[in-house]
C-alpha cells in the first residue's frame, strides 16, 4: 500500500535519487524476523537458507539496511558490492529505468564507501539471518587479485558468505578475471585466506567455452556456489528510449539469457555445485522454473523497482502454492528435476 502511494513520486524522479530515498526510508524500518514455511528451507554451503529467494548485490552497495531487506521477506541478503577503498563511481547519470521493457540498465562502477565503513556498520549490528558481501576490485587498482584478497580477509568476519565479482561490465578490465588462466590464479589467492563460504558471480555473456573454462576452474579451485550471472551488455529488442544507454541491462528483457545460461552452467557442472539464479526473477513461477532447471538458489533485484518491497513475501507464498500443487514436501527437491 505505501509502496503504490510513493510509487509516482519515487518514478518522477531521477532513479538514482530514488534509489538513495528508499535505503534512506528502509533505514527507519524496525528490524525484525520473517516467518516462512519450514518447506521453503534449503541449505547450501552449509547454510541453511529459510527461503530460496534472496536480495541481490547492488540494492544495498554500503551495507546500510541488510536487515530491513530480511525483514521484508528475503531468505538471504547480499550486499555490496564493496570495493576496498572508497570510490564514487562512473560519472552520472548512470541509472536509468526502462519502464516499457521493465527493465534496467546501469553503469554504476562499484560506487562504493570502501569496506571499512562496511565492517564499522555490520560489526555494529546484531547477527540475524544470513547476510552475504559482495567484493570487487577498485578500478584504478594495480593488483586487482590483491584487492579481493583483501576483501575477503576484511569483510569475511561480518559475512555468512563472500562473492567474488568479477562479472560486472562497469569496471574497465574486470570481466578479464573471468579467464581461465586469470581466473584460476584469482580464486588460488581467494582461496587461501577463505573463512567462510566462497560464491563466485560470473557474467551471462560468456560463450560456451568460457562456460566450461569457468565451471572447471571454480570446481577445482573448490568454490562452493556459481551465481548465474550478473548484467548483460547485450541488447535484446527494446522499446524504452534508454535502450541504447551503455551499461549492464538487468529485469525482465534479461530473462530468456539468464535462463540459458543457467542450463549451460548446470551442463558444464554436471550437478557437482550449487548454482544461484539470477536475471529477470519476478515471481514465483519464474523461480519455480529455475529451480527446476538446477538452481539451488535465486536472487532477484530489478523487479523490486517495479512490483515494491512486498514481492519476496509473496514469491515465498507463490512457491508454497507451487509445490502444494505438484505434491512436493521439500523446495530443495525440485532442484534440478528439468536438467535430468
Amino acid at each position: 500500500m505505501y509502496y503504490r502511494a510513493a510509487r509516482p513520486f519515487l518514478f518522477g524522479i531521477n532513479p538514482e535519487l530514488a534509489h538513495r530515498a528508499t535505503v534512506c526510508a528502509l533505514r527507519l524500518l524496525p528490524s525484525r524476523n520473517s516467518q516462512f514455511d519450514p518447506r521453503l528451507l534449503s541449505s547450501v554451503a552449509g547454510l541453511n537458507f529459510p527461503s530460496p529467494v534472496g536480495l541481490a548485490a547492488g540494492f544495498d552497495k554500503d551495507a546500510e539496511v541488510p536487515d530491513a531487506m530480511l525483514a521484508l521477506g528475503f531468505g538471504f541478503v547480499e550486499l555490496g558490492t564493496i570495493t576496498p577503498l572508497p570510490q564514487a563511481g562512473n560519472p552520472k547519470p548512470r541509472l536509468f529505468r526502462l519502464v516499457e521493457d521493465r527493465g534496467v540498465i546501469n553503469r554504476m562502477g562499484f560506487n562504493s564507501g570502501g569496506q571499512a565503513a562496511a565492517v564499522e556498520r555490520l560489526s555494529a549490528r546484531k547477527r540475524r539471518g544470513i547476510v552475504g558481501v559482495n567484493i570487487g576490485a577498485n578500478k584504478d587498482s594495480i593488483d586487482r587479485v590483491q584487492d579481493y584478497v583483501v576483501g575477503m580477509a576484511t569483510m569475511a568476519p561480518q559475512a555468512d558468505y563472500i562473492t567474488v565479482n568479477i562479472s560486472s561490465p562497469n569496471t574497465p578490465g574486470l570481466r578479464g578475471l573471468q579467464d581461465k588462466a586469470a581466473l584460476d590464479e584469482l580464486l588460488d589467492a581467494v582461496m587461501s585466506v577463505r573463512s567462510v563460504p566462497i560464491f563466485l558471480k560470473v557474467a551471462p555473456d560468456l560463450d560456451t567455452t568460457a562456460i566450461d573454462d569457468a565451471a572447471t576452474v571454480a570446481i577445482k579451485r573448490g568454490v562452493d556456489a556459481l551465481i548465474v550471472g550478473n548484467t548483460t551488455i547485450t541488447r535484446p529488442p527494446l522499446k524504452s528510449r534508454w535502450r541504447d544507454e551503455a551499461g549492464g541491462l538487468s529485469g525482465a528483457p534479461l530473462k530468456s539469457l539468464a535462463m540459458a545460461k543457467l542450463k549451460a552452467f548446470r551442463a558444464a557442472t554436471g550437478g557437482q555445485m550449487p548454482l544461484i539464479a539470477a536475471g529477470g526473477i519476478d515471481s514465483a513461477e519464474e523461480v519455480y522454473a529455475r529451480m527446476r532447471a538446477g538452481a539451488s538458489l535465486v536472487q532477484l533485484y530489478s523487479a523490486l523497482v517495479y512490483q515494491g518491497p512486498g514481492l519476496a513475501k509473496s514469491v515465498a507464498a507463490g512457491l508454497v502454492t507451487l509445490l502444494e500443487r505438484d505434491g512436493i514436501t521439500q523446495i530443495s527437491d525440485i532442484v534440478g528435476l528439468d536438467a535430468i
